[in-house]
Order: C-alpha cells, then sequence, then structure tokens
C-alpha cells in the first residue's frame, strides 16, 4: 500500500501530502494516525522553520472516510472524533508556522483540517464546506469552534447549519482563504514560498510570536499584553537577537542559529 502521508523537505521547510487520492484523501483513521505520526516527527526536528499540507490529486480532503464511519456505534463515532481532534490539536500545536494549501475540495474534515493550520492558500478551483449535517452528522474534528473564530459566528452559522460548500472567491472575502492562486502548480509554488519566507525569519522569535497570538486570542487584553512584554524580554537573551540586530545595523543577511 502507498504512503498515506508522502513528506518532502525543500531546506528547513517541509511538504507534508494527503495521499489517498482515489478517495478523494478522506480521513479514514489510518489516514488520520499516519499525519499523527507525520506531525510527532515534525515536532523533533531540530531543523524545521515552516510547514506546508496539501492534498493528492483533485482534493485537499473531501471529508472524513464515511464509507468507514457507516456501521460506527456511537461510542466508536466518539472515539474517532477524539483521534481527529487529538491529531488537529498537534498540527496547531506546532510551533512553527503551518500552511494550509488547498488544491481542490476541502469539505468537512478537510475544511477542519485546513483550519488548524495557521493559515490558508487555495487554487482558484478549491471548494470549503461543512456538510454535515446534510448526512444527519455536526463537525465532528473542530469545525464548529475554529470555523467561528476564523471567519466569525453569523458565517459559521450560515456554512455550518447549511451545509452549503462556498467557492474561493467568497471564502477569501470573509476571511477563510488568505491568498488564491490560480491552479494547484502555482498554488504549490506560492505555499512553499511562503514557508521560505518565514523560515529565514528568527526562529526563536518566530515560535515566540506564534505562541503569543494563540494564547493572547483566547486571553484578556491586560493578560495578552503582559504575555507579550514578557515575551519581548525573553527574545532579547537570544543569540538571534543579537544577530539579527547587528545584521540589520551592518546591512548583512542575518545567520539565525535558532539559540
Amino acid at each position: 500500500m502507498a504512503d498515506l502521508i508522502l513528506s518532502e523537505r525543500r531546506g528547513s521547510v517541509q511538504m507534508l501530502t494527503l495521499n489517498r487520492p482515489e478517495a478523494l484523501n478522506a480521513l479514514s483513521r489510518g489516514l488520520l494516525e499516519a499525519l499523527g505520526e507525520a506531525l510527532a516527527a515534525a515536532a523533533s526536528s531540530a531543523e524545521l522553520r515552516a510547514l506546508v499540507l496539501t492534498g493528492a490529486g483533485r482534493a485537499f480532503a473531501a471529508g472524513a472516510d464515511i464509507a468507514e464511519m457507516r456501521e460506527m456505534s456511537p461510542l466508536e463515532a466518539a472515539d474517532f472524533s477524539r483521534l481527529g481532534h487529538a491529531t488537529f490539536a498537534a498540527l496547531e500545536a506546532l510551533p512553527v508556522p503551518t500552511i494550509a494549501a488547498v488544491n481542490g475540495f476541502a469539505l468537512g474534515g478537510g475544511c477542519e483540517l485546513a483550519l488548524a493550520c495557521d493559515w490558508i492558500y487555495a487554487a482558484r478551483g478549491a471548494r470549503f464546506g461543512q456538510p454535515e449535517v446534510r448526512l444527519g452528522l455536526v463537525p465532528g474534528f473542530g469545525g464548529s469552534v475554529r470555523l467561528a473564530r476564523r471567519v466569525g459566528p453569523a458565517w459559521a452559522r450560515e456554512l455550518v447549519l447549511t451545509g452549503e460548500p462556498i467557492g474561493v472567491e467568497l471564502a477569501e472575502r470573509i476571511g477563510l482563504v488568505n491568498r488564491s492562486f490560480e491552479d494547484g502548480a502555482a498554488l504549490r509554488e506560492g505555499a512553499l514560498a511562503c514557508a521560505e519566507a518565514v523560515a529565514r525569519c528568527g526562529p526563536l522569535a518566530v515560535a515566540e510570536a506564534k505562541r503569543l497570538l494563540v494564547e493572547g486570542a483566547d486571553a484578556d487584553a491586560r493578560v495578552a499584553h503582559r504575555l507579550e512584554q514578557s515575551a519581548f524580554g525573553l527574545v532579547f537573551a537570544s543569540q538571534d537577537r543579537r544577530e539579527g540586530v547587528e545584521a540589520f545595523l551592518a546591512r548583512r543577511d542575518p545567520g539565525f542559529q535558532g539559540r
């Protein structure tokens, strides 16, 4: 059986590709477990600076694997949901920026997977949606939470409660998608170029800035400001900060070491 997750490195940037194109990358238990293993390996890599997630073939991920879910008992379904939540939480917790490169369908669990990334780029033909209610289901992998935080409660309610998919133009307008690209090839190169731009920045600073954005989003504003003040002082103790400042003053490119 082919690898369910393909991994490719370009310098300090990693691209993970969901690899069940014959099933439109439907999120089976096996695929979720393989993704979890790939994310654990990424989290342990000291050289990793950014990660791009995409799908093979015509889809990013067309949703959870409905055929596999067909005979699940309520307890098995709850366990499947917990697996999806744990996998997506691991993606969200990576200290490096993550970009979803949505090359086709991102429906149900696929949309939820994209939402677990820091931001989303998409090809013009991509489609997004949470169609679970059309199957008598509800979002099971975090969509009821992350979608509202990404696009606001009104748009989240329309998408979840109608089950209607949307195209890239509307997804971009409501803030679900950051940027759109003409086709899959342009999308891939655009996402990798962005990841490489991130990789040229100070890795400790990027990790701290990501932590502040994540933790500050759920914190009282006064608490969030204090978190920022502490982090600002913390990065001043790093060699990267000294290198970055010296490189700026000398008008040369910095050589960050992640220390």
